[in-house]
């Protein structure tokens, strides 16, 4: 498939599915926030933010690009973090943030740097608290990985985020990203491609796996040349998920193998990659808050990608009220399913880490269908019962009810799906 970069200098038009993407990232990225600095006794934080394909920094409409979203956010959380702090009699937190940012083009990134130049003028004047140090590179991303990791190690970070929104599929390596997510425990990223052009690799480099993947749909080696009419179909959806999550899943202990939500043909994947369940379940909770803009195909419960197209029919899942209810119904049968596995007690840690890789399920539902399961019991450290989905904290336990509905424990392979 011919890539078809952004020409920024020309002025970068906003496609429709990056403007996806730039919502998603920018409530993530605040998100991320929050939840890093809710320590009370924390008064620093310390992180790193790398673009690798950072592009100018505002498209030709005027709206802005990764880059100054990642210093817009900073800003916003840093000022009203202190302000609720001040108001609460807590003392100030410092937030010292490195950012990177890489374009293959070197005039791209001297429009980058005229663009950014207010925003960080602005971060100076207003926002004391917020210590931002910027380097700007101009080489291809895995080329300049090398420097950008020496950058890290020198400042010695361990919460590093990257946003990696590349033109087709080959300018970064999956060993690449191996090797991100085991330098930095408390690294993320988001990963933007093309179905198509990872398609093509996939046919070059892993023939039979991929044939394999995506005959049962009917695509096999000659029609996947042109898969234009395929992929506005709902099944083609959730067969290319298996087959990015198939990619990707052993870069990351969290995956999210969603695409960015098209019905006229879903071609392009925003990928959230974590070492931690926590990130994996914040990134759930906000697509839940933007709606449709993401989408998954099959499951909705505890085992998203078990869906078998041969033997049941699967649903589009994007993130909205009827994909919830989905979810909770599922979820109903699923979670006592997965605690009995263990035996007759999980805690909730255990339970968070066991299940995020395999849902597209909002943190409410799961708790709601915990609480409200005639099976399921939640105690406390005490020894005490949770009443209220929203009280459920990590170092709480799930039980299954000595006197239960639930019935008798059986394989997954005799589980009628629903």
């Amino acid at each position: 498939m011919p890539e078809k970069p952004y020409e920024w200098t020309d002025g970068a038009t906003l496609q429709e599915h990056s403007k996806r993407k730039l919502k998603i990232l920018r409530e993530y990225f605040s998100r991320y926030l929050t939840v890093r600095c809710q320590l009370p006794q924390q008064e620093r934080f310390r992180l790193a933010v790398v673009d690798g394909f950072a592009g100018g920094g505002r498209y030709k409409c005027g709206t802005p690009g990764s880059p100054l979203i990642f210093v817009d956010e900073l800003k916003t959380f840093v000022v009203a973090e202190n302000i609720r702090r001040a108001d609460q009699g807590m003392k100030p937190l410092h937030v010292d943030c490195q950012l990177i940012f890489n374009d293959a083009k070197a005039a791209v990134v001297e429009m980058l740097k005229d663009n950014l130049a207010p925003l960080i003028g602005d971060v100076k004047e207003t926002a004391p608290q917020l210590q931002i140090d910027v380097a700007y590179l101009s080489e291809p991303f895995e080329t300049a990985f090398p420097k950008i990791k020496g950058l890290l190690d020198r400042g010695h970070f361990r919460n590093v985020v990257f946003n990696l929104d590349q033109c087709g599929h080959s300018h970064v390596e999956r060993i690449t990203l191996i090797d991100i997510l085991q330098s930095y425990r408390g690294a993320e990223i988001f990963y933007t491609f093309s179905i198509e052009a990872l398609v093509t690799y996939l046919r070059k480099s892993e023939p039979e796996a991929l044939t394999a993947q995506l005959a049962h749909i009917g695509l096999d080696d000659e029609n996947l040349r042109s898969m234009e009419g395929a992929m506005s179909n709902q099944t083609w959806l959730g067969a290319a998920e298996r087959v990015v999550f198939g990619a990707f899943k052993d870069c990351a202990p969290y995956v999210s193998p969603f695409s960015i939500h098209n019905p006229e043909g879903w071609r392009y994947w925003l990928i959230h990659f974590a070492n931690s369940y926590r990130g994996r379940q914040e990134y759930n909770n906000v697509l839940h808050r933007n709606a449709t803009l993401q989408a998954h195909f099959g499951r909705s419960g505890l085992e998203m990608l078990a869906y078998d197209p041969r033997h049941e029919v699967g649903s589009l899942y994007l993130f909205d009220d009827l994909a919830r209810a989905s979810a909770k119904d599922q979820l109903m049968d699923d979670v006592p399913r997965l605690v009995s596995e263990y035996g007759d007690a999980l805690s909730v840690g255990n339970f968070y880490e066991a299940i995020y890789n395999n849902t597209p399920a909002h943190m409410d539902d799961i708790h709601a269908a915990i609480i409200e399961n005639a099976d399921l019991e939640v105690i406390t450290e005490g020894g005490g019962e949770r009443r209220k989905p929203g009280t459920i904290v990590v170092g709480d336990t799930i039980r299954l009810r000595k006197q239960r509905s639930f019935f008798p424990v059986f394989s997954r392979s005799s589980k009628k799906r629903k």
